[in-house]
Order: C-alpha cells, then structure tokens, then sequence
C-alpha cells in the first residue's frame, strides 16, 4: 500500500469495556439502597460494552421487524419476524429483570437496582427496552382486576424470555404492551373511538383501530375502550385461554425515525375479546398508573443515552489530535466535553432519585410532581446533547460506523412517548392543581439542600414566586417545568455530586453564567475534574 493510506490519529474502537463504570451510577444505587445489586450491574455493563453485546445492537437495527398478515395459503398469521440478535437482547433483559421483576421483589432498592440495569443495558440497544418497559409497567395496572393480577403477575415478573404465541397462563414469561391512541385523538385519549360491549360472561367484545401500538409481539396488551358507563381500561391476550386467535389484527408497522428494532404497529380489533381492568368509565386513571412509570422508562431512555453519547466524545477527545494537543486538552473542548458531562450526570442523579421513590409510599407525592417535570425536562434536553456528542466527533461522528447516527435518531422519541414536551409541562401543573401536596412534597426535597448553594437558594426563591402567580399558567407550562426540574437537579448535586460537578451546574443552569449552545460554561468551572468523570477503561 502507498503510504498515503497509512492510517494516523485514528481513535482506537471504544469496546470491551465496562459501560456501568459509571460513579454517579454507582454512588446513586448505594444512596438509594440497591448497593447488593452492583455486582450483578458490572455484570451487565460488561455485556453491554462488549464486542458482542454492540454487535447485537447494531445488527438488530440494521434488520428491523418484518411483518406477516398471512401466510402463503391466504390464512391471518398476524406476526412480527425480529433478527435472532433481537431475541438475545430480550433474553439478556428478562433474565436480568429489567421488566416487571422489582414489583415481586421485597429487598430494599429493588426498583432502583432496575433502573440502574436499564440505564446501563440500554447502552447495547434502546429499541427492546420499549417491551421491557411496558412490561415493567403494566403489573401496577393490572392489579386493578385482582384475578388477572394473580394469574398473570408472576409470569410478567418471571425471568425467563419465552416467545411465541401460546395462551399466556402456559408460558414460562409473558411481555405486555399498551395500546392507547388513535388517528383522531392522539394524546387525547378521552378522543378514543373503540367501543367494548359486554358479552355477558364477564368479557367485552372490543371494536376500534389503534394508531399506535408499539412491541404488538406482545402476549397481552393493556387498552382503553368506550364501555357503557365511559372510557375504561381493558386487558387483551393475543391468545385467548381455549387456544384460539384473539381478533387482533395488525394492520402495518410504522416507518419510524429511528427506535428502528423495535416494531411499532397500527392494530385492528375486530371483535377482539377483553377483561375490564378497574371501573367502568375509569379507564383513564387506571391506565395512567402504567403511563407514569413508563414515563420514568423515558427519563431513565435519555440518560443512557445522555451518558452513552458523552462517553463516545470524551473517549474520542482523548485519543485525538488537533493543532499539537490532544483535543481533551484543548480549552473550547473541554468546556463542551465538561457542560455534557454535568448535563449527563444531572439527569443519572435525579432518575435514580426517583426509581428510589417508586415503591415507598410516604413519597408518591413527590414522585408524582417531580417525576412529569424531569420527563419533560431530561427527554427535551437529550436531542441537544446527543447532536453536541456527535459534534465532538466531527466528520467522524456523523457515519454509521460511528454508532453516533443511531443514537441522534434515538433521542426525539423519548421526548414524544408517554406524553411530548406540552403533555408533559401541562401535566405538571395538573399535578400541582389535583395534588398541591406533590409541591409541598417537592419543597420539602428542595430543602435538604438549603443553604448549601446561594444561587440554588435563589433560584429556589425564583421558583416560589412563578408558582404564586397563577396568571397564564398554561402558557407559562414549559417555564415552569423547566425551572422545577432544574432546581431539583441542582439540590440533589449540591448534596451527593462532587464540588467541581455541583459548582458547574449551579453556576450555569441556576445562576444564569451560561450560553445558550453546550460549551458556554463559565471561567472557573473545573473541567479536567469533571470530564474525567466520564473517563472508562
């Protein structure tokens, strides 16, 4: 070969590494009492950052889901074709019971020691985690009907990944879904169409079209339908209990952006059957208990990515060269590498502040106000930080090869599922109307920290007097949501994140000594400290 083909400053491939060597992971799933599940969290971080395990997520991305109407005799099959590597994600996930497991675990920190497995797996490839989540979310749910929780509970949380389509009661492990929206309501589900009429045996027969209905592979799907008495919440099988085909049927799977393994279909009842899951005509808070902690599953989506992408940058800084100095060293890049990196450790800190809040029943205040403002905030900012990981990389950073691509087209979703930017600023201040103890609640977190920081205590002040005008609330929704999060973000690294961390974030998002572009921290901000929390071996 010539010699201009010699290959020079080149990064080496970020691989074999350990994804969960991650402090403010790991020093957030000991305050948060999941210290007994670090072993099993290393575990995973190395499978994900394996050669192996990033083979998975790129292939499985590069063959998404194949769907089958019929078979070649003109018969419904109705099923989904996933790549083998698919199935190797779902079993990794399951086994390690990143669905529905915590809610049949008693120790202490179970659901954070999930989120904490989520956070790290979801690093091989995001796509399947949407099953897992749904999975995880649904057992809350369905104990609304007693009897379908007992039958179908510990199949949800077993740890065993058994595909195909069999009646649910004899497999080894179940997977559910959520069918909410329609072509005509969207997020107004109170718009929904289909209509469930009871069949006088204790089912309803279910009749509509379901816009978007993502993982339809799913053994059970939880669903809302117009019964006589209003909306309510139903829980459908693919298969029914004597064997044969609920009258599901899919009619196309969606041409998305990205999320590209995971299938995400539009689906037909046609006189499916169902079981009523809660009242008649409350359907809407029935189900919202499975959308709020698939919300959580959003947040816990853009902070893995948040760290993924920064750790792809500070890696590639490291080993690359520009103008005689590593470009780590240069000062405009490591004033970037180090606002992503506080950005990064900002959303890992409060997620797993909230997976702690999930099962204790003294904090659902808490968690109920401060988990839709971290959704709307955390989701929204991870678009802007990802693109700004990828622009580290340069040229190098906008090919395939990279990974980077993947990751950009990731980052929208989870600002739209479960509820876009407004339905999530907006419901922020439903929770402050119906609830005004989750304020109470969320002040009373924010004063933990008092006196720690003044400008946190200023701009915990500044928050106090936006919420005692009530003028234009609506309007105002996003400033809200965004000042709230961030405030909680700032109380809880000014308490548990090193100095350099804590001062960074105050500095800038509190204090206003920031730009609007990531890189635009202040003079005096120390970088070298915190670019190396994103250091990995």
């Amino acid at each position: 070969m010539p010699d201009t083909h010699e290959v020079l400053n080149q990064v080496p491939p970020l691989v074999d590494y350990d994804v969960a060597e991650d402090a403010a992971l790991l020093d957030g799933l000991r305050r948060e009492g999941a210290a007994w599940a670090e072993d099993e969290v290393h575990e995973l971080g190395r499978l994900a950052g394996s050669a192996r395990g990033q083979e998975w997520g790129r292939v499985a991305n590069e063959n998404p889901p194949k769907l089958h109407t019929h078979d070649r005799y003109g018969n419904r099959v109705d099923e989904v074709e996933f790549h083998p590597y698919w199935h190797e994600l779902m079993t990794v996930a399951v086994g390690h019971g990143l669905h529905a497991t915590p809610w049949r675990d008693n120790r202490e920190g179970a659901h954070v020691a999930r989120a904490a497995k989520v956070l790290v797996w979801n690093q091989a490839e995001g796509g399947h985690i949407c099953p897992i989540s749904m999975t995880y979310a649904a057992v809350p749910t369905l104990r609304h009907n007693p009897d379908l929780a007992a039958t179908y509970e510990p199949l949800l949380a077993a740890t065993e990944y058994d595909y195909g389509l069999r009646v649910p009661a004899t497999k080894r492990g179940l997977i559910a879904g959520m069918s909410m929206t329609e072509k005509q309501g969207g997020s107004d589900v109170r718009a929904n169409t289909t209509t469930a009429q009871p069949a006088g045996d204790g089912t309803y027969v279910l009749t509509g079209h379901k816009w978007f209905t993502s993982a339809p592979m799913s053994d059970m799907f939880l669903t809302l339908a117009q019964a006589p008495g209003g909306l309510s919440c139903f829980m459908l099988p693919r298969v029914l209990p004597d064997g044969s085909r609920n009258r599901i049927f899919f009619q196309r799977l969606k041409d998305k952006l990205g999320n590209k393994s995971n299938a995400s279909s539009e689906i037909e009842y046609d006189g499916a059957v169902g079981w009523l899951v809660g009242e008649e005509g409350r359907g809407v808070p029935t189900i919202i208990e499975m959308v709020n902690n698939t919300r959580l599953d959003c947040v816990l989506g853009s902070t893995s990515l948040m760290r993924q992408g920064v750790v792809q940058a500070v890696h590639h800084a490291r080993h690359r060269k520009a103008f005689g100095a590593n470009l780590v060293d240069q000062p405009a890049m490591a004033n970037v590498l180090a606002d992503l990196v506080v950005e990064s450790e900002a959303a890992t800190t409060v997620a797993l502040r909230l997976a702690g809040a999930t099962a204790n029943p003294d904090q659902q205040a808490f968690r109920r106000l401060a988990l839709a403002v971290t959704k709307y905030w955390v989701c929204k900012r991870g678009p802007a930080h990802t693109a700004e990981a990828l622009e580290c990389l340069g040229g190098n950073g906008y090919v395939e090869d990279s990974g980077m691509p993947r990751l950009y087209r990731e980052a929208p979703l989870l600002s739209i599922w479960e509820g876009s930017g407004n339905v999530a600023a907006l419901d922020s201040l439903r929770a402050m109307g119906k609830q005004p103890e989750s304020v109470e609640a969320v002040f009373a977190e924010l004063d933990l920290a008092a006196g720690a920081d003044a400008r946190l205590d200023d701009a915990i002040a500044r928050v106090r007097k936006e919420l005692s005008d009530l003028e234009d609330l609506q309007y105002r929704a996003r400033r809200l949501a965004e000042m709230m999060a961030l405030v909680l973000q700032g109380s809880l690294l000014v308490r548990f994140a090193p100095a350099a961390v804590a001062d960074a974030f105050c500095a800038s998002r509190l204090g206003g000594d920031w730009g609007i572009a990531f890189g635009t921290l202040p003079a005096g901000a120390d970088t070298r400290a915190i670019i190396e929390r994103a250091f990995v071996s």
